[in-house]
């Protein structure tokens, strides 16, 4: 299974039925694609609609209907539309359960840094913002590293999109949970060994492996 596939099969175990559930743009738009089916949830897209969705094809796509990442999808029966307004008041309001987000960086004090990179153009922050501060848990799904570079620092080193506001990292190498404020390696991914987590995460981090 490709790298980006795992971690989001690895986000919907942290999924219950009854949960309302916002996905960022990236990686958290795979999500979906391995929901169980005995788990009912709503998922959010903050360009403003609600429900279940599929992937869409060439020969069922909607033009006007895409994800917050831009990808063409199928939104199932019982799904709704609504503007952004709407969407913003619903994050705001603290109506969200669940955000799932990437990230450029993050720190062992649960900051996130996901919307600049000094000298190069990319994307603006969307909703970012907005979501580390009005949803009730916070999960960054990430690479564990960019070009090799460690992601996961002791301090982000780029503008900040949230202080202290990340509950769970979830990466392809493993899984970290923040209990009161400090940052604790709550498992390994695959074969991945405690020395790997070590040398890629500069970090400060209790080891806490659930069994």
């Amino acid at each position: 299974m490709l790298v980006k596939e795992l971690i989001a099969k690895r986000v919907v175990k942290e999924f219950r039925s009854g949960d309302f559930i916002n996905l960022g743009i990236g990686l958290p738009t795979l999500v979906p694609n391995y929901v169980p089916s005995d788990v009912e949830i709503i998922l959010h897209s903050e360009n403003g609609f609600a429900g279940i969705w599929d992937k869409a094809n060439e020969e069922n796509k909607d033009e006007n209907v895409i994800d917050a990442g831009g990808t063409h999808v199928n939104l199932k029966p019982g799904g709704v539309f609504f503007d952004s307004s709407t969407s913003f008041e619903i994050i705001r309001g603290g109506h969200i359960d669940i955000t799932v987000l990437g990230a450029l960086e993050v720190d062992e004090n649960g900051s996130l840094a996901s919307w600049n990179i000094p000298g190069k153009f990319v994307p603006g922050m969307g909703g970012s913002m907005d979501l580390v501060s009005g949803v009730k848990k916070v999960i960054v799904a990430m690479q564990h590293t960019a070009k090799g570079l460690p992601k996961i620092l002791k301090e982000c080193t780029l503008p900040l999109t949230g202080k202290n506001v990340i509950d769970m990292i979830i990466t392809e190498l493993g899984v970290f949970e923040y209990i009161d404020g400090k940052l604790y390696l709550i498992e390994l991914m695959g074969d991945t060994s405690l020395e790997q987590i070590k040398e890629l995460t500069p970090a400060t981090y209790t080891v806490a492996l659930k069994k």
